[in-house]
């Protein structure tokens, strides 16, 4: 996982280490990339809007240069799905970004979201939930992302991932 509270600039330890660590990715031993991090890059939620802005401006490139798949992002508690994008646009090259910081919490849901919805920002609610990553092979995935606010968990977005 990558701090978001930690030095993130070229000099830090952090980056340098994020871009070893993927300078060395075999992707045919290694096909899927995946990246953690605390605070989202992307949100159009209004809590914490921005807060992942300078991080994402400081080491987004060296994402997108090794063509990571998906970047998944918490701290936010709601559940926000973003196409392929890179520096703020869509891009086929860059990775999906999905913030899934509904896990529960004693604060409550994030419930407010910027209107009209970015046109990077494919499906967002602010309810509980949870996600799965299913791989099916070196170059599909599934992703869906479930409510749990029903007695059943119910899923309420998905999407088929093709790797880069």
């Amino acid at each position: 996982m990558l701090g978001s509270y930690t030095d993130f600039d070229s000099n830090s330890n952090q980056y340098k280490w994020l871009q070893g660590d993927l300078a060395r990715v075999d992707r045919r031993t290694k096909p899927w990339i995946l990246v953690m991090i605390h605070a989202p890059w992307y949100n159009s939620n209004l809590a914490h809007k921005g807060e992942g802005e300078s991080m994402r401006k400081a080491m987004e490139k060296i994402l997108y240069e090794a063509r990571v798949d998906v970047v998944f992002a918490g701290h936010v508690h709601a559940y926000e799905r973003f196409t392929r994008v890179y520096d703020n646009k869509a891009d086929e090259c860059g990775p999906v970004h999905v913030t899934i910081g509904d896990g529960g919490n004693r604060e409550g849901l994030a419930m407010l979201f910027e209107n009209p919805s970015p046109s990077i920002s494919v499906y967002r609610e602010p309810s509980f939930g949870h996600g799965r990553l299913r791989i099916v092979n070196s170059t599909h995935a599934h992703w869906s992302w479930h409510r749990n606010n029903e007695t059943d968990a119910h899923m309420s977005d998905e999407s088929v991932l093709m790797r880069l």
